[in-house]
């Protein structure tokens, strides 16, 4: 961190009355964004170090992602808190300088509760899904305001889901030995389209993006749906349902009991009135498909350009979801295409 960040740092803690606070870094993610733990007495709260893009990547916008624009952050926020989840709330905002004071949701990680209680699992992937489908059967705005700045949501289109497939296409193939020539290229880009059509079948909601174990919080305090925390939701879109049950369910980071899967699938289209039936399956195969491929071409890239090694182990997890997306019979030529290319 620069001096002048540090700075601006500190005066954005003082001139909010947590200048004396204890700060402890948080550990980050795969993004630019870093996170420091407040505590002064008894209060407790997170400072969210958001440096803002000043222009952003053509990928993030091909992709769509806020890209360090913290006005997603906290008008998504604020739409998800005002219809009742448990959307940390902001306790300061300078949104100019990517700063944020954030309520502290606590130590209460979906995955490390888990994992020191496994007889939790079921019940907090149940009210995940609960969680879900009242986010779906909820109205968003497409342009939405906090703080006297304004975020409009886009739709998760086929641009978009082609553009973060490419990934697989740009790292991961190259890795596993065998790049695309154009043609092939061609062919892939073609594959991938005539697959999406299987997610016309479905009314569009709102999408985190990516909502994991690792990305939601347990707060037993609290009831129904509000027992999920909610975080890294800034590069949310207007997309298919079963994206984030995709999401949620083909972890990265961690098994997810596969007695529990049906279940899930069975409460999440409960909950929103969807049928659990063909059409679903198959977009719910495309999307995890979609998802896989983007998650092994970012993962390499992450190992390969940024030198984060530590990704790469879980390469095997997620290529294994995605060898079980492939099965599905809506993906029967792309599974073809790369069964002849690898």
């Amino acid at each position: 961190m620069s001096r002048q960040r540090s700075a601006q740092i500190t005066a954005f803690l003082s001139d909010n009355d947590w200048g004396a606070a204890v700060r402890k870094p948080l550990a980050g993610d795969a993004s630019a964004r870093a996170y420091e733990k407040l505590s002064l007495g008894e209060r407790r709260a997170v400072l969210m170090d958001a440096p803002t893009a000043v222009s952003g990547s053509d990928y993030a916008k091909a992709a769509k992602l806020a890209d360090g624009h913290m006005a997603a952050f906290t008008s998504i926020g604020a739409a998800l808190s005002q219809r009742g989840f448990s959307a940390p709330k902001v306790l300061a905002a300078d949104i100019d300088a990517g700063l944020l004071l954030l309520e502290d949701l606590g130590d209460g990680l979906a995955a490390r509760v888990i994992e020191t209680d496994p007889s939790l699992e079921r019940e907090i992937y149940l009210t995940a899904m609960d969680t879900l489908a009242a986010i779906y059967r909820s109205s968003f705005s497409r342009k939405l305001t906090a703080f006297a700045h304004s975020w409009s949501l886009k739709h998760y289109d086929e641009a978009a889901l082609s553009t973060e497939v490419d990934l697989m296409a740009q790292w991961y193939l190259p890795y596993a030995g065998q790049a695309l020539s154009i043609d092939k290229k061609q062919q892939w880009d073609g594959l991938w389209n005539a697959a999406f059509t299987a997610l016309n079948a479905h009314t569009p909601g709102l999408t985190l993006r990516d909502f994991h174990a690792e990305n939601i919080f347990w707060l037993p305090q609290r009831k129904s749906t509000d027992r999920i925390g909610l975080i890294d939701f800034q590069d949310a879109l207007f997309g298919h349902p079963a994206y984030d049950v995709v999401s949620l369910i083909e972890d990265a980071r961690r098994d997810v009991d596969p007695k529990l899967t049906e279940d899930l699938l069975a409460r999440f289209c409960e909950r929103t009135s969807l049928k659990l039936d063909d059409a679903f399956r198959a977009a719910y195969a495309v999307i995890g498909a979609q998802r896989n491929a983007k998650i092994l071409g970012i993962f390499v890239r992450l190992a390969q350009r940024d030198g984060k090694q530590g990704y790469l182990e879980m390469l095997p997890r997620v290529k294994a979801h995605f060898i079980g997306n492939l099965a599905h019979p809506v993906m029967k030529d792309l599974r073809a295409f790369l069964k002849e290319i690898l």
